[in-house]
């Protein structure tokens, strides 16, 4: 596992890990967050908030 990524989320067995569980987490972060804003705030400033839930997920996950 690369830093801190939560490994692969969804790995195809001799051909690619796919995305990592960060990633995925980040893209459902996305879906929840786009789906509430009106169009304020920057694109960038959304995709770090998103990748921002992702590492508290990944950090919570730890703990169990």
């Amino acid at each position: 596992m690369k830093e801190k990524d939560g490994g692969p989320a969804f790995p195809l067995l001799g051909f690619s890990d796919g995305m990592t569980l960060r990633d995925y987490f980040a893209a459902k972060a996305l879906q929840g967050i786009i789906s509430l804003q009106d169009g304020a705030g920057s694109k960038d400033e959304t995709a770090v908030y998103c990748y921002q839930y992702a590492d508290a997920m990944l950090h919570a996950r730890e703990g169990l």
